[in-house]
């Protein structure tokens, strides 16, 4: 066979979902109105920010409305793939395209990790430090930590796959799972695997830990403030908006810390698989739920745009 890049594997199967054609049916019509409700529901918030413009000047606005957009390609980079596996079982993928899927994935999960530390450090500083917020996080700061949020997403990835990509590949090419990840590919690769799994790993928790270790910190500091007795600003309303900002973060660092932390197995296949499915299909939906569905600014903006669309 051709070698590709130093390997005899020049495409992977993917299994996906097994099961009866019926089961198979279900499932798609079940991603593909889970796929459109979370666009649709995305792209809602991204023109709100955009037609109001008191939304528009507030920071955690602009970091939400950016938010949508990397929900949006991030849920786009896997469920389309889900649904063609749907309909083809067994789907087949090119080397090329497993490994593009992989980098473009990661690092949209590793821009959200970044984007999630963003809002952290948004919420700290308009609690926290009030007087100084105005001046600290204005409209090109923002814009600044939106930029550094998708750049350092797409390069913090970059040599891991690279580094995976140059292995050899020369026995079975089935990969059990719905996306090329950097587990079954590497359980693929013919050894010696040399510095690239620990490579892979120290990457991955570098960004993982150090993200979830900042949030977690900075909502810390966040609540005491908050429980403090000379805290003079609306603590409920304060507690409403983090809170929401916690379940989000919690669904992220959750599910990918039971897919990530779990030991490798067969028996782990189909826990992985669903899990999988709930962090890349189920989590981009309900994000913008939890943000927007009890948003007193949110439904302002709503009532401020409809009563302008009346009055037109």
């Amino acid at each position: 066979m051709e070698l590709v890049n130093g390997t005899g594997v020049q495409e992977f199967v993917l299994m996906s979902f097994g099961g009866r054609q019926q089961k198979r049916a279900l499932l798609f019509t079940f991603f593909t109105i889970l796929y459109m409700l979370t666009l649709a529901e995305n792209i809602a918030i991204i023109v709100l920010v955009f037609l109001d413009s008191h939304l528009a000047r507030l920071p955690m606005y602009t970091l939400l409305s950016n938010f949508s957009w990397l929900e949006m390609c991030y849920v786009s980079a896997t469920v389309p793939r889900m649904l063609f596996d749907l309909t083809f079982p067994h789907g087949i993928i090119s080397f090329h395209s497993c490994f593009l899927q992989f980098y473009i994935f990661f690092s949209l999960g590793a821009t959200e990790c970044f984007f999630l530390s963003t809002m952290a450090l948004d919420r700290y500083l308009a609690i926290c430090q009030p007087l100084q917020y105005p001046q600290i996080m204005s409209q090109d700061f923002c814009y600044a930590l939106v930029l550094t949020c998708w750049v350092l997403g797409f390069l913090w990835h970059v040599f891991p796959v690279i580094l995976i990509s140059k292995l050899s590949f020369c026995g079975p090419n089935v990969i059990d799972h719905l996306l090329c990840d950097p587990g079954p590919i590497l359980s693929l690769a013919c050894p010696p695997l040399g510095i690239a799994p620990k490579v892979c790993e120290v990457f991955m928790n570098a960004m993982v830990l150090g993200n979830a270790f900042f949030v977690v910190l900075s909502y810390s500091i966040v609540i005491l403030t908050l429980l403090k007795a000379s805290f003079q600003g609306s603590r409920r309303k304060a507690f409403s908006t983090i809170s929401f900002h916690l379940v989000v973060v919690t669904l992220f660092y959750g599910s990918v810390a039971a897919v990530y932390l779990t030991p490798a197995g067969k028996s782990q296949s189909e826990l992985t698989k669903a899990v999988t499915v709930f962090y890349t299909a189920v989590t981009p939906f309900l994000n913008p739920l939890i943000y927007c569905l009890r948003n007193d600014q949110v439904k302002e903006a709503v009532h401020r745009l409809l009563r302008r669309k009346v009055s037109v």
